[in-house]
């Protein structure tokens, strides 16, 4: 089996990518009614900016495509008038990078609700350092730092990971991924039962 990128894998990358950067964008009116609540609620909706990454990794499950998707999500969402400017472009970097590293880690072999929860985790924390270095988070008394801390992980592991696997699931069942994954042992084993 040939793992590297062909062209349509990056096209339908590029494609998915693509419409999550109109999600990002229409994504941040959600982010931002729920900050005057305060206490850091709005970072639990924060895990939809990383979605990209692992929603493309499931589908087209190479190595590559989970920085790929984060960037050209990232450049989308640039592309359509994001509030953030270009700070969006070099966090779809690190975000990527992040989640990237963590398929890298089981070597590309597993596709289930752990890994993907454990690729936006670290997309989490890619942009938790950001912001660290963007100097921001040091405006904040410990304890509301620690309810950004945990609440953008827990946002980032339950749309960026569960969210993302049950809509890759849903895709599965409706028999479109066949069309982007070649044909597995278990595919032809399930024909002959």
């Amino acid at each position: 089996m040939n793992k590297g990128l062909k062209l349509t894998d990056i096209l339908v990358t590029v494609i998915i990518a693509l419409v999550f950067g109109v999600v990002y964008k229409i994504w941040a009116p959600v982010y931002n009614v729920l900050a005057p609540f305060g206490l850091q609620l709005q970072e639990l909706t924060y895990g939809m900016w990383f979605i990209a990454a692992t929603v493309a990794y499931l589908l087209i499950r190479k190595a590559g495509v989970a920085f790929l998707a984060e960037v050209a999500a990232a450049s989308g969402e640039f592309l359509v008038g994001s509030e953030y400017g270009l700070m969006v472009l070099i966090y779809g970097v690190i975000q990527g990078l992040f989640a990237e590293m963590v398929f890298m880690a089981f070597r590309y072999k597993r596709f289930d609700v752990l890994v993907a929860s454990l690729a936006g985790a670290a997309a989490g924390v890619g942009s938790l350092l950001l912001d660290f270095f963007r100097g921001y988070l040091f405006d904040y008394v410990w304890w509301n730092v620690t309810l950004l801390i945990s609440f953008r992980l827990i946002g980032a592991v339950l749309l960026a990971g569960v969210l993302a696997y049950v809509l890759v699931k849903a895709l599965e069942a409706t028999g479109v991924t066949s069309l982007l994954r070649p044909v597995s042992k278990e595919d032809y084993d399930s024909l002959r039962q």
